[in-house]
């Protein structure tokens, strides 16, 4: 009977040491991309399954926030900041195994600054004037201003180094420098990575990775408990969190991300084209109550387009407090005293579903009738984004630092203001900390006191894993599952 027990346990230890011996993960997130290309897009989506692992720029964000060296090994900027001179790594091959060279950098600025160019942070790069070949390892960014964000901008999945040789083909088969090669994508399902061989930085732990997309909350949770899936980022479903933590077979990871939550609004869209109907909508809504209610008190209401983590952040959420009466006030200034009605475009995510129930409540109170128009992300694309065939919508900005998006008066809420507009410019040349700071806080004042938008609250980044799972972002400085230092605790 000894010796039974004795074997018994000895098997029970061999599984248990195979189980966390694992080298490939299963990855579950809510939205599916709508294609695999991350510079002719705005999806996070694409850039949460292939940022980092994929995909590679000149420098890269880490999980802290921070901007490193990525396919450039080193930089030199030159003193009146208009130059920037990057030597390559060596040894760097797309997964195709074509050499990754000075002549593809240029392709891909290029490709991003022409004329047709879809790349959704076009604006970014704007600066660059010309792309020099100096050698196949040099390659020089001449700007027409200096641009103190340069250097952050180039870390964006907007971004990356793609080459000539495999563009045609990249939104259904990427072909990139990463730690991970593409496989396979089962659209409706899954897309399937590996390690790629030939990389030219540190192997991963992970020699494999499945990224699975479940979109209903209810579907999540389910698949987490039965442990179908290894981790779920971006958990849908805050209320099951107290069950997660409670389980010691998971763990719950509870950071910030870059992400304002907004209630779009269609600038150029009659009443939205009168700020105070704009004001009335900013006071129509409670903040706190959605955040109770779709996000279960997850999430930091805020009073402008920037991250309450960042230092340059000012509060403002009191210029837009919650006040029904000054709303009905405002919308009577207005002529608009019987209210009004409009259409309200919600994607995927819990918080606009679950918080777009909320707020056409909210605005039904003061008189605006919002009719709910449930759309997918790839609908959201053409019909919001591109179409701005809208009047409300709700999304969440997570891209780092992109206030300057209110610059652009073809942007898809449609604002324009020339002074707005001179403040970025101002901003993107200018390099001293203290200066850009004043000038930040005054882009937050001036898009809070024009009530662009209805500023909601910052997305706290909610992901759930299983106890053995190690590396993985608490915060989303970016939208990325990076997974180049992920693996299983032995």
């Amino acid at each position: 009977m000894l010796k039974h027990l004795t074997t018994t346990a000895a098997i029970f230890a061999l599984s248990a040491t195979t189980l966390w011996a694992k080298s490939d993960i299963t990855v579950a997130m809510q939205l599916e991309p709508p294609h695999l290309d991350p510079t002719s897009a705005a999806a996070g989506a694409i850039d949460s399954v292939l940022y980092s692992n994929v995909f590679e720029g000149l420098t890269r964000f880490m999980g802290d926030g921070s901007v490193v060296p990525g396919l450039a090994a080193s930089w030199e900027i030159s003193d009146d900041g208009l130059a920037y001179t990057f030597t390559l790594r060596d040894g760097v091959t797309f997964h195709d195994g074509t050499t990754m060279d000075a002549e593809d950098v240029k392709f891909t600025f290029d490709r991003i600054l022409a004329e047709d160019s879809t790349n959704a942070q076009k604006a970014l790069y704007a600066a660059i004037s010309s792309v020099d070949v100096i050698d196949a390892k040099t390659v020089k960014l001449t700007l027409s201003e200096p641009n103190g964000n340069m250097l952050f901008n180039l870390a964006w999945g907007d971004a990356v180094i793609v080459a000539p040789e495999s563009i045609e083909n990249i939104k259904q088969t990427p072909i990139g420098t990463g730690p991970f090669k593409f496989d396979e994508w089962r659209q409706g399902d899954s897309i399937q990575i590996s390690q790629y061989d030939g990389y030219w930085g540190d192997t991963p732990a992970l020699t494999a990775a499945t990224f699975k997309f479940i979109s209903d909350p209810t579907a999540a949770f389910a698949a987490m408990m039965a442990e179908d899936v290894d981790v779920f980022t971006g958990f849908p479903a805050p209320e099951n969190l107290p069950q997660f933590e409670a389980d010691p077979r998971f763990q719950v990871l509870v950071g910030s991300t870059e992400g304002e939550t907004i209630l779009s609004t269609n600038n150029k869209q009659p009443p939205f084209d009168d700020v105070r109907v704009r004001q009335a909508l900013a006071h129509a809504i409670d903040r706190q109550a959605i955040v109770d209610g779709a996000m279960f008190g997850y999430g930091t209401p805020i009073g402008t387009h920037f991250a309450p983590h960042n230092p340059a952040y000012v509060d403002l959420k009191a210029g837009s407090a919650f006040d029904p009466d000054k709303a009905r006030a405002l919308l009577a200034e207005a002529g608009m005293a019987d209210g009004f009605e409009t259409t309200l475009h919600l994607p995927p995510p819990s918080y606009a579903r679950r918080g777009g129930e909320i707020i056409a409540a909210q605005l039904a109170e003061v008189g605006i009738k919002a009719e709910i128009i449930n759309v997918e992300w790839a609908q959201w694309l053409e019909t919001v984004f591109r179409g701005k065939n809208f009047g409300l919508t709700i999304v969440s900005h997570t891209e780092p630092m992109d206030i300057g998006i209110y610059a652009n008066p073809d942007y898809y809420f449609q604002y324009d203001n020339a002074e707005f507009q001179e403040l970025i410019a101002t901003l993107n040349a200018t390099t001293d900390p203290e200066t850009r700071t004043d000038m930040m806080a005054k882009a937050q004042e001036i898009i809070a006191s024009d009530a662009v938008n209805g500023y909601l609250f910052q997305l706290a980044q909610l992901s759930v894993a299983k106890a053995g799972v190690q590396g993985l972002w608490t915060n989303a400085p970016t939208q990325a599952t990076d997974l180049t230092g992920v693996s299983w605790a032995e």
